[in-house]
């Protein structure tokens, strides 16, 4: 079972943490980020994304990027914004979106349990990006923002983070995107972590670049100081968990360039003979094995009847992989999504609006909107050891960064 430990944080002082807190390091570009940052100095954008501290044409994966980030870093610890917290806690951390609320526990997880697959992965991580947040981490030699980790709900657990929820924040604030994020100290650790650590499996429900980067790191950091015990605290990375009954996926849409050189008519044609399509005055698929295509400025919604040869299949039951097998593949020509220029993918609170603004009368000539990706499915792929196809799952909303931070000594 996987290992997890109360940790003393790096925060801000609590006047300030609406300031200091950002979101995450790969849900905004560069031009992105230094918008929300601008005229904030104690944006944590400016460790995660050193970036903007530089002009555009800067290679954003040079040595200086990762240095700029570390002297923000120290700069913010070295003001008073960041203080350490005087003893090893976890804390409670609650958004609400949209009336949603979801409550999960910061702590750390221990590296070797992610090599281990005790904490399950769905997501294969690119060299590149992982390179990057190496560099960051062990530049900062911190865990800036946490890994996004699911379990299986366990009711106990649940009634003593309601108990939490009850008594006074660390922090209470609403981000710029309307999003409430909600912290408690909880000093009394052990029971949570006794808890927590008797859960079977954790599974990565985002941040997949994060943990490879951490458990890259957190080697590298072993392999230098040598002789040591296994538990310092360059062997855990920060963690939240969210229990699964509380999280939703968002869909993740598709659009496409062009339509491989058929007419909308015999496009139409042959989405037809794959089930049942119809004109839909609704966007969003209601249902799995529905898709809602947006062809020609109208909405068609196809529904697809299960194959059984795959309804007990983890992989090819999902309906990225349907509309893979069925679609992409046989009728618009696409062998490999991850690579091919024709597609690209929008994903969460974007929706069918972004859909049609890249179609109507953009330069993209097919939307297609999906149904969401259940996590009941996610963890059953992970059960299985075996990987999503791409663009699979949106969570909503983002893990704010630089809230806790876990420094690595």
């Amino acid at each position: 079972m996987p290992r997890i430990k109360a940790f003393q944080a790096l925060r801000p002082v609590p006047e300030l943490a609406v300031k200091v807190a950002s979101v995450p390091y790969d849900v905004v570009n560069r031009d992105e980020a230094a918008e929300l940052a601008a005229g904030n100095p104690l944006s944590f954008l400016h460790v995660v994304r050193p970036d903007i501290d530089f002009p555009r044409e800067k290679n954003p994966y040079d040595p200086e990027i990762y240095a700029k980030g570390a002297a923000n870093f120290q700069k913010l610890m070295s003001d008073g914004v960041l203080q350490r917290d005087p003893a090893n806690c976890v804390y409670a951390y609650r958004q609400i979106m949209q009336g949603h609320a979801q409550v999960g526990i910061v702590c750390c997880c221990h590296i070797d349990d992610y090599e281990h697959n005790l904490i399950l992965k769905h997501e294969k991580t690119r060299k590149s990006k992982e390179d990057d947040r190496t560099h960051h981490v062990l530049a900062l030699n911190a865990n800036a923002g946490p890994v996004f980790l699911t379990y299986r709900d366990v009711e106990h657990i649940s009634v003593m983070v309601a108990a939490v929820t009850k008594t006074a924040p660390l922090y209470d604030f609403v981000a710029v995107d309307g999003v409430q994020h909600t912290v408690w100290r909880i000093a009394d650790a052990q029971p949570f972590v006794e808890s927590l650590s008797a859960v079977p499996h954790f599974y990565i429900a985002d941040g997949h670049h994060r943990a490879a980067s951490a458990w890259r790191a957190g080697n590298e950091l072993r392999r230098r100081a040598s002789g040591g015990t296994g538990d310092e605290e360059c062997n855990w990375f920060l963690s939240v968990l969210f229990p699964s009954n509380q999280l939703r996926i968002l869909a993740y849409n598709r659009v496409l360039r062009e339509m491989n050189g058929h007419t909308v008519s015999d496009l139409l044609e042959k989405l037809d003979a794959l089930g049942e399509l119809a004109p839909t005055e609704s966007p969003v698929p209601d249902a799995p094995g529905s898709f809602c295509f947006l062809i020609d400025n109208r909405w068609w919604k196809l529904t697809i009847p299960p194959d059984h040869l795959f309804i007990n299949d983890p992989i090819n039951s999902l309906d990225v992989a349907i509309l893979e097998r069925l679609v992409l593949h046989p009728i618009f020509g696409i062998e490999d999504v991850r690579t091919d220029p024709r597609i690209d993918f929008v994903g969460g609170i974007r929706g069918t609006a972004e859909l049609e603004r890249l179609c109507i009368p953009g330069t993209w000539s097919v939307g297609i909107s999906m149904y969401p990706t259940t996590l009941e499915q996610l963890m059953s792929v992970s059960d299985a050891g075996e990987i999503m196809p791409p663009k699979s799952t949106w969570f909503e909303p983002k893990l704010r960064s630089g809230l806790l931070v876990h420094t690595l000594e």
